[in-house]
């Protein structure tokens, strides 16, 4: 191959495979039709040329091969004209499973949340300890500045998501990844659009564990039922991790402080004293521990493990600290689900007790913006002291009586004494948290998409604020 062309090259797993490729030295082009941060910039800075829009002429001259994201449906310009000329095309799973993974141990992490900081944290593990893995992230973890890198090692680390993986290719992407590690860090019901049901889901993860050879292994959540439900029938050993005393992984002692947070690992008969972990949060912890799991099977030591996890700074947009403006604190994050949103908030909690919390939410993804989360959104939300919504991404696509329902929230919480507000656009947003912040505020902005802007927008006007 001399030349890939990538359509919808700005999802967080295209960008980052289309990095690798071009790092191979092969010429890498691309197409989207939302070009947005973090992941526009990490392809500007590697040098690949990104068309903004579809079009046939963006396949001209013809690539050898072109992949086609999983978000992309027919209907697509470019999709049909590689259809009616007859191109090559592959799905992006494909193009990973063939060209870095096959012939490597295939480290798969899986979950419905913390799939990117839990990725993140193993090949940050593996990396500082020496082990030179390759890694694909659905995000940019901190410590690496890219979301994947070639593997010089025997280890390929990969973010395992169970959304399908093409308009061609219903399967869930991770069955693809001829995993031999696989974490599976918890299940709840999501994507909507493609799952009807949270058995559904499980039926997916299923086909995932019947992959696994004898020789492989999976570390499952221990404290979650859902996720127990699916490794019933493994061909290969299994082992928990949680806080529950009949994990085989435990961790204990937890304690936030000022800089992160301290915990220890009982593992059999052994135990790991005194591990540091520069985030907050008790999902951070249950994150580096199935992390700590795993990484000791590959044959981390002690010390390897207690110096990675003291050393790691987080992933891009997961609770990233974007500024501290006379006294306001501004976190961005990507969390998207009621479950991520109460403990990314309980988190910000333990870091800045007795300080009022700011969120700004912008109801976005394709669970997040129908009916599924009307009674558990408002409770994730109670942790907030002053609440704002985003109108609903896409509203018009979807039926009255299957839509997110903002006003029964709003009401909810202010019965509850907070301060909440539906807005129509990110723009009256920024309006509104320009005229409401005070001093001492933490504020978190919170969107699995670019939310207009706002994150810079706010930025600027603080800076342009007197003090």
């Amino acid at each position: 191959m001399n030349h890939i062309h990538f359509i919808g090259i700005c999802g967080t797993a295209m960008a980052s495979v289309a990095v690798m490729f071009k790092q191979c030295g092969i010429q890498v082009t691309g197409s989207d039709q939302n070009v947005y941060p973090p992941m526009s910039t990490f392809l500007a800075e590697n040098g690949i040329d990104v068309k903004t829009g579809y079009s046939p002429a963006n396949l001209e001259p013809a690539p050898d091969i072109v992949v086609i994201g999983n978000a992309i449906s027919r209907g697509n310009p470019e999709v049909e004209a590689v259809l009616e000329r007859h191109l090559n095309y592959a799905s992006l799973p494909e193009m990973l499973r063939e060209n870095f993974i096959r012939g490597r141990t295939s480290v798969v992490i899986t979950g419905t949340h913390g799939k990117t900081t839990t990725t993140s944290l193993v090949a940050w593990l593996l990396h500082s300890a020496g082990k030179a893995p390759g890694f694909m992230v659905g995000g940019i973890p901190l410590n690496f500045g890219t979301s994947a890198r070639l593997p010089r090692g025997e280890i390929f680390v990969c973010e395992g998501d169970e959304y399908d993986t093409a308009f061609f290719d219903k399967r869930s992407k991770f069955l693809n990844y001829l995993p031999d590690m696989v974490v599976i860090n918890n299940l709840e019901f999501d994507h909507a659009d493609i799952f009807d049901s949270l058995k559904d889901i499980q039926k997916s993860f299923r086909q995932l564990v019947n992959l696994i050879p004898r020789t492989g292994r999976i570390w499952v959540n221990g404290d979650d039922e859902n996720a127990l439900a699916v490794v019933d029938h493994a061909f290969c050993p299994v082992e928990t991790f949680g806080f529950s005393a009949g994990c085989d992984w435990q961790a204990v002692g937890i304690h936030p402080t000022p800089t992160g947070t301290r915990f220890n690992i009982r593992y059999r008969k052994y135990t790991f004293p005194e591990l540091t972990l520069p985030l907050w949060g008790n999902h951070n912890v249950k994150n580096a521990l199935a992390a700590t799991a795993l990484s000791y099977h590959l044959g981390l030591k002690k010390n390897d493990i207690r110096h990675g996890l003291a050393t790691f700074q987080g992933v891009k947009r997961r609770l990233e600290q974007l500024a501290e403006i006379h006294t306001i604190t501004l976190y961005d994050d990507f969390a998207h689900h009621p479950t991520a949103i109460r403990e990314t908030l309980i988190a910000l909690r333990h870091k800045h007790p007795n300080r009022r919390l700011v969120v700004a939410l912008d109801p976005r993804s394709n669970t997040m913006v129908r009916h599924f989360h009307q009674e558990t959104l408002p409770v994730a939300l109670a942790q907030a002291d002053v609440i704002l919504f985003n109108d609903l991404h896409r509203k018009d696509t979807i039926e009255v009586g299957q839509r997110l329902h903002l006003d029964p929230i709003v009401q909810k919480l202010t019965r509850q004494g907070k301060i909440a507000h539906a807005y129509a656009s990110a723009d009256e947003i920024l309006s509104a948290l320009s005229t409401m912040l005070m001093p001492n505020d933490v504020v978190v902005l919170m969107s699995n998409g670019g939310f207009g802007g706002i994150h810079q927008h706010l930025i600027n006007h603080l800076q342009r604020k007197p003090s």
